[in-house]
């Protein structure tokens, strides 16, 4: 695993050493890995529903739909890692 050093602000490191313990963390660095995760799994999920926004199909939308969506979003960005 590579190593990564960044510079803070005051507050922004009392942000994340607050959300670090608040959220269960044993470490800041775990916390940010789940904040880049989340990030990561969000584009994927931004690009797959522009693709689908893109296509001639239509279906309705239901709670399984974003289930199938994030499942194939994470498989996609497990990929990438």
């Amino acid at each position: 695993m590579a190593t990564m050093n960044i510079s803070l602000p005051d507050d922004m490191r009392s942000a994340v050493d607050a959300q670090t313990e608040a959220r269960g963390f044993s470490t800041s660095s775990e916390y940010i890995r789940d904040l880049i995760r989340r990030d990561l799994d969000r584009q994927a999920l931004r690009v797959l529903l522009d693709e689908g926004r893109k296509s001639s199909q239509a279906e309705p939308i239901t709670a399984k739909t974003f289930e199938n969506l994030r499942a194939r979003a994470h498989r996609a960005a497990s990929k990438e890692t």
